[in-house]
């Protein structure tokens, strides 16, 4: 198993190689609250809630470790769908009728079959006992993480879209709704499912995380971050864009 030093370094090496902007996002999911380190930041232990994806901007832009519960998070449904507060899904999908968030139950149920994955019952008990998580920037983390999200422009997310493919491997295949794109799709599905996600930040994540119109995200199971790091830049041979990118002036190279 590796251990905390390894992630920093490689973790490092990556935010590196591709010019991130901010650090890779490290996430660990917790079944007790007795798991938070010391260090960590509670939203609620200083009298506000924020949201998850707001967690993240904490972790990636301020480096700060921040550990987040149902008490801590402001966004509702987010805590549900994690399973850190319980309700029954046809409720669920009942208020996000209601809030307007699509045009009838129909199209509701439709958009939410996208993430039908969580759903199975295999799936479930991966996640029924847990009740929070921690979100540490992975270049000085302080947990072995079970996902790792990485935000980055178009072009960086091609080049971790082309290592994950390279050797047929982790095929990419991802659901787009407009809500729910970090702390769902980005951190849950690749939790449960073991399989990279493409994000495309959503309503929450532009409006209440500021993450900037410009910027993508890549979610994966912690473990992958190794895989990524040895293959980043192969895909394509001396033919590789790489970062920055190197623009083609005139014809090929022989």
């Amino acid at each position: 198993m590796r251990d905390i030093k390894e992630y920093r370094e490689v973790g490092t090496k990556l935010y590196n190689k591709l010019r991130l902007l901010t650090s890779p996002v490290a996430i660990k999911f917790v079944k007790n609250i007795s798991e938070f380190p010391e260090k960590i930041h509670r939203p609620s232990k200083m009298g506000t809630q924020i949201s998850l994806c707001q967690a993240f901007t904490l972790a990636r832009r301020w480096g700060a470790h921040v550990g987040m519960t149902y008490d801590d998070n402001v966004c509702i449904t987010s805590s549900i769908v994690h399973q850190w507060e319980k309700l029954p899904v046809g409720d669920i999908i009942k208020s996000q009728v209601k809030s307007g968030y699509h045009k009838d139950m129909e199209a509701e149920l439709k958009v939410q079959s996208l993430y039908k994955a969580i759903a199975t019952e295999k799936n479930y008990h991966k996640i029924k006992d847990n009740k929070g998580f921690i979100a540490s920037p992975l270049i000085k983390t302080i947990i072995v993480p079970d996902v790792i999200l990485v935000y980055g422009d178009p072009a960086q997310m091609t080049h971790i879209l082309q290592s994950f493919s390279y050797e047929g491997k982790y095929l990419v295949e991802s659901p787009f709704i407009g809500y729910g794109e970090t702390c769902l799709k980005g951190v849950l599905l690749p939790f449960v499912t073991g399989k990279p996600q493409v994000v495309l930040p959503g309503t929450g994540d532009r409006s209440l995380s500021l993450t900037k119109e410009g910027e993508m995200a890549f979610g994966f199971p912690g473990d992958l971050l190794f895989y990524l790091n040895e293959n980043l830049f192969k895909s394509g041979g001396r033919l590789n864009f790489g970062q920055p990118t190197k623009f083609l002036l005139g014809n090929l190279p022989e």
